[in-house]
């Protein structure tokens, strides 16, 4: 079985560490970006599975980020979930009309998500 890699994209380092440590308990390939531009250059070296995308981040907030994923034929199929402390119905919205595969508000529970985790990277 091939191990999904997952792109980790958050300003706070501190969180970055937190997730790389429990993605990779359970056996996820973890790759991390700090700010948008980041992560898209991490998408066109690494190819990743799965991107857990912040919102507020400098250089790049997370919607332009996803407007640029999904603007791109290596990226637009690649599911999104939004991992941000963002909770205004306007935002979850904005980032659905996306197409993103989920929405998960910090705080957040690790157990909840990694199952949508593991719900998305098995369709």
């Amino acid at each position: 079985m091939t191990k999904n890699k997952i792109l980790v994209v958050d300003d706070n380092q501190d969180l970055i560490e937190t997730l790389k440590v429990r993605l990779k308990a359970f056996g996820y390939i973890v790759v991390t970006a700090l700010d948008g531009v980041e992560c898209l250059e991490k998408c066109r070296l690494e190819s990743p599975d799965l991107i857990l995308l912040d919102i507020l981040m400098p250089n790049m907030d997370g919607f332009k980020t996803l407007e640029e994923l999904r603007n791109n034929v290596r990226t637009k199929n690649v599911p999104v979930i939004m991992l941000t402390a963002k909770s205004q119905l306007s935002d979850v919205t904005r980032a659905t009309n996306f197409g993103i595969a989920d929405y998960i508000v910090k705080p957040f529970d690790y157990r909840i998500m990694l199952e949508k985790i593991k719900r998305v990277l098995e369709k």
